[in-house]
């Protein structure tokens, strides 16, 4: 559709605040986008499970859904459509990676942190509970258990240390075999090598045939960046939220006001929704 956009948005710290509610205006923003005839997906660290209820929090039904920092892309079916979304998808790209040589540089250095692996299955195996992990068909394991095979993501969860001590055990670990990334909670979340946001968005895009230069993306974090430089990298629009911090900042090249105050939905309002599309300027 002429001018339509493809619009991805992180979740925590960009459309949901720290309590688990939506941003002030993003309900409405997104659904007047997708009225519009604009693609709005979302674009998360979080596990599959942990994802599709804000789907139907913001009714929509976006043809794709990245998740796991980029490790997975589910893809709606025949199925989606008034149902849940849980009922919709189906995992559509998958990129695992052998856990065991990174699980036990930071079991080295973190012996008594939290740890949990996604498998390509999308079920996960944890040491122990944690109240933010979303663990319903979960598995609690012994550690060693983590490492038998091929798993999309690790997260591990060290209470009593902060974003900074995690950069600094990033370094000691020497953790370059795979991506990783430190959220606002301060949890690290690993991926396979070279995989994040962005590398799934571009295979999104290639798969849609989506114009880049109506591309627009929005986050707060740290693993939002590969996202933002794919999307300045085809000539799209990449955002970051108020709050983010200023290394984030920068790699967007644009920023709005922060999640509290409603900046996604006034960075929807005056990018995607300033400009009519084919279909509402013919109606």
């Amino acid at each position: 559709m002429t001018n339509a956009w493809l619009v991805a948005l992180d979740i925590d710290g960009t459309i949901l605040l720290q309590d688990e509610t939506m941003s002030p205006g993003v309900v409405d923003a997104v659904g007047r986008a997708r009225d519009a005839g604009h693609e709005v997906m979302l674009a998360t660290g979080r596990s599959w499970m942990a994802t599709h209820r804000f789907l139907d929090a913001l009714e929509i039904r976006p043809e794709f859904v990245v998740c796991s920092n980029g490790a997975v892309t589910m893809r709606r079916t025949d199925a989606a459509g008034d149902g849940p979304a849980s009922e919709g998808y189906e995992r559509w790209n998958v990129e695992t990676f052998d856990p065991s040589a990174v699980l036990g540089l930071l079991h080295d250095r973190l012996p008594d942190a939290r740890y949990m692996v996604e498998l390509g299955s999308g079920q996960r195996l944890y040491t122990a509970e944690l109240d933010d992990w979303t663990l319903d068909g979960g598995r609690q394991v012994g550690f060693a258990e983590l490492s038998a095979q091929e798993v999309s993501r690790v997260v591990v969860v060290s209470p009593g240390h902060d974003e900074d001590d995690f950069h600094r055990l990033v370094q000691d670990a020497g953790l370059n075999e795979v991506s990783y990334a430190i959220g606002w909670t301060a949890w690290l979340d690993i991926a396979p090598r070279g995989v994040d946001k962005g590398t799934a968005l571009a295979r999104v895009q290639g798969t849609r045939g989506d114009a880049g230069d109506r591309v627009f993306v929005a986050g707060d974090g740290r693993n939002d960046i590969g996202m933002f430089t794919w999307a300045r990298g085809v000539g799209g629009r990449a955002l970051a939220m108020g709050q983010a911090p200023d290394e984030v900042k920068a790699v967007a090249g644009e920023v709005t006001g922060d999640v509290e105050d409603g900046g996604l939905a006034a960075a929807l309002e005056r990018i995607v929704l300033s400009v009519p599309t084919a279909s509402q300027a013919g109606s």
